[in-house]
């Protein structure tokens, strides 16, 4: 009996192998690494085994190009077994005999890359997935400047990773002496408490409700708030790894518990942070959404303007034109780069950077570090306020005063497979002509193809570096124009 199984083992190998010739060389690389880090669905390819795969890609990068004497940093955000995958990231890089310093408690993205540096660790991990749906989850790598691995890293990690995916990792023995509990929050909250002026804080009397919609950033603004005085409450600030049932992203629809608490509670503002917090978005008082384009316009403009502070402007290609404009006014050069904070940081690390920002709300300045971070964004945000003495929703009016109005829009879609290739295949196409009512004057192709329609704005497609979607971007000089475009886009991109 166990002879006959073993001979139609046999046979059906040989027949796996005359049909797959290379399944047994080459294994099947399911790991991708996106614009910034690795993300998966969790038990489906985000895995104990493939967790441990990619830490010790990161162990054999680390030992090969940093100070692996110097330790690594590891934090994890508020998601289902976050801090057991991030056990298990310690466990894998500690085998390669380096130090390795566990949050003791959940923590958001940037608060691992200020400790990075403030130790001047040789790199940390953040696990998470960002803004991703519940059932992700997700690996970072923080450098160690403190901030996101620039593309020449990813590479290499992407290339130890592949010597992992065909080796796998060696059998050493554990060496759980070399992790070390490392409190997170506390040198965080205590650096980032320096970056504001609290005094026009106190003295504009200002009201907040800050909304970490259940992720890593629970607890932070609203401590160092009231720490100095400030009237500042909190909602959806407890661990759920559902998240509410929504995504943890701070834009529109997935905000509507924030606009319903500062109408409730006549709070002049509300902020929100993604699921690691290190995204931002906010709410005017009479509920109307400040997305992210708004918030990095009134940032740059202070802090170039009113405060003066010297540097240039980077952003992503899918951010507001509004930010090129102010750029010229007060005489700073733009840099324009793909869609990934990679792309920023890089940029912020060679140059003379004032501010650098991306589309989703996730924006630096070298007043702190090369990272964005949702918590000091709204600490700024809120003393912009304090200072001019202006409501968000003023200080969006007076931008558009000076500038010329300029309405943002986004949609994500969904699409068969070939969809998305055709999308791009047609944006690109130098015979198209006009879209809708408006001629098409230029087209760009940096990162996706964004199309120019005369003077009224521009539209843009870019197929996710994490998602298997396409996204549609949009801004024009009415808010009813940009909502039109994006419907006469996303029709004509499901009909192809």
């Amino acid at each position: 009996m166990a002879r006959a199984a073993s001979h139609a083992k046999i046979a059906l190998t040989r027949v796996l192998r005359a049909r797959l010739p290379f399944a047994y060389t080459v294994p099947v690389n399911t790991i991708r690494f996106g614009t910034d880090g690795w993300r998966g669905v969790i038990a489906d390819d985000f895995t104990f085994e493939n967790v441990r795969k990619v830490s010790w890609a990161i162990a054999r990068y680390i030992v090969r190009a940093e100070k692996p004497g110097q330790g690594v940093i590891v934090g994890y955000d508020n998601r289902f077994a976050s801090e057991r995958f991030a056990q298990a990231v310690a466990e894998t890089i500690a085998l390669a005999d380096v130090p390795v310093w566990l949050a003791t408690s959940p923590c958001p993205s940037p608060a691992v890359s200020l400790l990075v540096r403030q130790r001047a660790a040789a790199g940390g991990v953040m696990v998470t997935a960002s803004h991703n749906p519940y059932r992700w989850n997700g690996i970072k790598f923080k450098a160690s400047y403190g901030s996101s691995a620039l593309p020449s890293i990813v590479e290499q990690i992407e290339q130890d990773l592949a010597t992992v995916q065909v080796r796998g990792i060696p059998k050493l023995p554990p060496r759980s002496g070399q992790i070390h509990p490392l409190d997170i929050l506390t040198p965080y909250l205590d650096t980032i408490d320096k970056l504001v002026d609290w005094e026009k804080l106190q003295a504009a009397g200002l009201r907040f409700v800050v909304d970490p919609m259940h992720g890593s950033a629970c607890g932070l603004l609203i401590a160092l708030m009231r720490r100095h005085g400030v009237v500042c409450d909190e909602i959806r600030g407890t661990r759920d790894p559902l998240f509410g049932g929504v995504n943890p992203e701070p834009i529109e629809p997935h905000v509507a518990a924030l606009r319903e608490a500062v109408l409730r509670g006549g709070y002049d503002a509300g902020f929100a942070a993604d699921g690691d917090g290190d995204r931002i978005g906010a709410m005017h008082s009479d509920g109307t959404f400040i997305n992210p384009h708004q918030i990095f316009s009134i940032l740059f403009w202070h802090l170039a303007g009113t405060r003066q502070v010297s540097g240039d402007l980077a952003k992503t290609f899918s951010t507001t034109k509004l930010l090129d404009k102010i750029a010229s006014r007060y005489g700073r050069r733009v840099h324009e780069v793909p869609v990934g904070f990679k792309y920023i940081c890089e940029l912020m690390l060679e140059g003379n950077i004032l501010m650098g920002g991306e589309e989703s709300g996730g924006i630096g300045t070298k007043l702190y570090l090369p990272e964005r971070d949702a918590t000091v964004s709204a600490l700024l945000l809120a003393e912009v306020m304090a200072w001019h003495r202006m409501s968000l929703g003023a200080l969006v009016a007076h931008l558009h005063s000076e500038y010329g109005e300029h309405h943002y829009g986004r949609v994500d879609l969904e699409l068969r497979p070939g969809q998305k290739e055709r999308a791009i295949e047609y944006f690109a196409d130098g015979q198209l002509a006009r879209l809708g009512d408006w001629p098409v004057v230029r087209r760009e192709d940096l990162d996706g193809i964004k199309v120019y329609l005369g003077d009224i704005g521009w539209v843009m497609v870019r197929a996710s570096g994490t998602e298997n979607m396409l996204r549609v971007y949009s801004e024009t000089t009415r808010a009813e124009s940009t909502k039109r475009l994006l419907n006469e886009v996303s029709a004509l991109v499901q009909a192809l």
